[in-house]
């Protein structure tokens, strides 16, 4: 129920005027970028070893959890996100060895459980990520088996940290094998046989491993039987590259190796594993473009690429002369993004058209068998496994829909149903129609909008507005119990395909990037006025909302137009862009943002949009900042210093609050528990700043 009565205005204000922020202390540091001094006056919250930022932290915390704690209807919506959240999640079943694997969740557990079966149907735990840790803030991170079965590594993320501990384990007996592996970061597990396997580290930096920079990738080899000491580089030594990783053909004929310098863009590299002492031979020598062995058969190549095809292109070459100047196009670019896998001899090609899932079957030889049919509009994913798989699997979802596994017969092109999880939602009283709006310079940007059925056009729906727009990442319609639960209120949640984003290939990308950077911004500011035109909302009803890059969409945002909504909510976001590139790996994402140090046009750009360096007096939305004190992929220095500057130059009634999940990272891993609360904060703050003293649920 919404209150307009002068009075809960009044008590709302004088709510917001009790808070005391914690004082956070002002030290200058000056950086000189092309004659131009920036002030940095938080910088000493970047050192998350101090004693002083980890008191700093608990004092906000327990500012913001003041706050919380007085929204009524706090504890009624966590429980009606448990009870809709609380139903049986499966994965596809996957089959290595004799056994059949597969995940499951019972509900509310804080880790999904990798249980097997036998060829008798006989059930069984093989892996149980809830005994990792006490609070199941371990996680487990990457799993991969031998060929046949026999054995099996898997790593595991602590507290959500991107550092990854290996173990290996008899698949049969489950007892482990060796020492364990220690300090993995964005790796892969790619065996040759049983005997060993390749992974992928930076060496562990000196400071803190939370914060300091990792800026060279390795690949390594480790044999079974041997110390991690006595592990190999394969590549990455001498060649100084940001991301490296090695897989091997399923055949395991071939070494694949993939080396970037940044997140778009990367080289290509193969080894014959047939031939001992055989060398490393070069298929690509440049970072200009993005490329994929999909398979192989014997010596020819299967490559997805988007050299000369932005949209990506499968084409074909023998590994005796590998370069593209060789390459024969077999499945050519259209008009649609392509990705593709493999699986039962037949290649899978899924196109976004228009953000929504087009799914199509090949042969290898790239003659089309036929287009798939899905049980509606929406995302699919799956069609992957091996050539002498017994049963194919996919996955389909959108907004409204929750995620349903089918099995998919190549030889027919029938699709049966293998699970639809029973979850306490109506999908028929709601609808998602797609939109397409104008922005800022003429662009046509497709938006799709989720609501109850009816839904009544008066300005006055509670509406979250969710972007991206960034590192080639395309937002395609998923069913999440969150944006339910936000439906189940009268709530509009609405998702635009802003550019930087994957959506329409690597034109579109690239136009979101760099010094076009400033599209994603007006993008998204032009989705929320067309939300606004049509009444769907008002500025006074309206929360913009974003994560990671889309944290920096949103701090960019209500800097710059303040007055657009009623509520921010930027998580995990990339906040400080004068110096995001001096943490961890956070220099590999200068594809999209360049840097303060390429040029004075470059740094001129970054500090005009700058969240951390925007702010200044003036009334600035009811703002919740949420970060994790162990993400080492966006540090949360980030978010502190955002915070900080916020609550200095707030101006008008609106709260600024950050909240600091502990033991938590970047997202990934974290566990169910925390990731309710977290949610159920965010929806009761912004529902409670938009005027809501009880669950609207029209």
């Amino acid at each position: 129920m919404k209150i307009t009565t002068p009075l809960f205005i009044v008590l709302a204000m004088q709510l917001t005027a009790q808070i005391k922020y914690p004082t956070t202390e002002k030290r200058t540091v000056t950086d000189t970028y092309f004659g131009t001094t920036v002030n940095d006056h938080y910088r000493w919250l970047e050192d998350d070893l101090s004693a002083e930022t980890a008191k700093w932290v608990i004092a906000q915390n327990q500012v913001t959890d003041n706050y919380l704690e007085t929204i009524p209807f706090r504890e009624a919506l966590k429980r009606r996100m448990e009870a809709l959240w609380n139903y049986e999640k499966i994965s596809a079943p996957r089959t290595h060895g004799n056994y059949s694997y597969y995940y499951k969740n019972d509900g509310l557990q804080n880790q999904s459980v990798l249980y097997r079966k036998d060829k008798n149907g006989r059930e069984e735990v093989f892996l149980d990520p809830n005994t990792f840790s006490p609070d199941g803030s371990s996680s487990l991170a990457g799993i991969a088996f031998t060929k046949d079965g026999s054995r099996v590594a898997y790593t595991v993320s602590e507290a959500g940290s991107d550092w990854n501990t290996l173990t290996v384990l008899d698949a049969v007996t489950k007892q482990q094998i060796g020492d364990k592996i220690t300090n993995l970061k964005f790796s892969g597990i790619a065996w040759v046989g049983t005997d060993g396997f390749y992974y992928s580290s930076y060496d562990k930096p000196k400071g803190s491993e939370l914060s300091a920079l990792t800026d060279q990738h390795k690949l390594y080899y480790h044999k079974m039987d041997t110390g991690q000491k006595d592990d190999k580089v394969i590549f990455g030594d001498t060649q100084k590259r940001r991301y490296v990783g090695g897989r091997v053909t399923e055949d395991q004929r071939f070494l694949v190796i993939s080396a970037a310098t940044s997140t778009s863009g990367n080289e290509l590299y193969i080894k014959d594993l047939s031939k001992p002492n055989s060398p490393i031979v070069t298929i690509v020598d440049n970072v200009s473009n993005d490329h994929y062995v999909l398979d192989n058969i014997g010596s020819q190549l299967f490559i997805v690429t988007n050299l000369n095809a932005p949209n990506q292109k499968i084409v074909t070459v023998d590994v005796s002369n590998p370069q593209p100047k060789n390459w024969k196009s077999l499945i050519p670019e259209t008009k649609d993004v392509l990705s593709a896998s493999t699986g039962m001899g037949f290649i899978f090609t899924r196109y976004m058209k228009d953000a929504v899932s087009v799914v199509k079957q090949y042969g290898y030889d790239g003659k089309l068998i036929r287009e798939i049919e899905l049980p509606g509009l929406g995302s699919a994913g799956g069609f992957d496994g091996r050539k002498d798989e017994k049963q194919l699997y996919y996955s389909f979802t959108n907004y409204i829909s929750p995620g349903t596994i089918y099995s998919y017969d190549p030889a027919t092109g029938k699709s049966l149903l293998y699970d639809r999880p029973k979850v306490d939602f109506d999908p028929t009283a709601y609808e998602s129609k797609q939109v397409f709006y104008t922005s800022k310079d003429g662009t046509k940007i497709p938006m799709i909008i989720t609501h109850k059925k009816g839904l009544t056009l008066d300005g006055k729906n509670p509406t979250m507005l969710y972007g991206y727009g960034g590192f080639n990442i395309s937002l395609t319609p998923s069913f999440a119990v969150p944006n339910a639960v936000w439906l189940e209120q009268g709530g509009v949640y609405a998702v635009p395909n802003l550019r930087g984003g994957g959506e329409y290939g690597k034109a579109w990308h690239d136009a979101g990037t760099k010094l076009q950077k400033q599209n994603v911004f007006d993008d998204f500011i032009a989705a929320a006025e067309f939300l606004i035109k049509e009444k769907y909302t008002s500025s006074e009803y309206l929360a913009l909302r974003g994560g990671s890059n889309g944290g920096l969409l949103v701090g960019a945002v209500m800097a710059q137009r303040p007055d657009l909504a009623k509520v921010a909510l930027p998580a995990v976001g990339v906040l400080d862009m004068l110096r995001y590139h001096t943490f961890t790996a956070g220099a590999g994402w200068a594809y999209d943002y360049g840097t303060a140090q390429d040029s004075k046009e470059m740094f001129d750009y970054l500090y005009k949009y700058s969240p951390v360096h925007n702010i200044k007096k003036q009334n600035y939305p009811a703002t919740l900042i949420t970060t994790g004190d162990h993400d080492d992929r966006v540090v949360p220095a980030h978010s502190f210093k955002f915070a900080a500057v916020l609550q200095e130059f707030q101006q008008g009634p609106n709260p600024v609050l950050i909240r600091i999940e502990t033991n938590a990272g970047h997202g990934a891993g974290k566990p169910v528990s925390k990731v309710i609360d977290e949610l159920v904060d965010v929806m009761a703050f912004t529902l409670f700043n938009m005027g809501f003293d009880e669950l609207p649920r029209k």
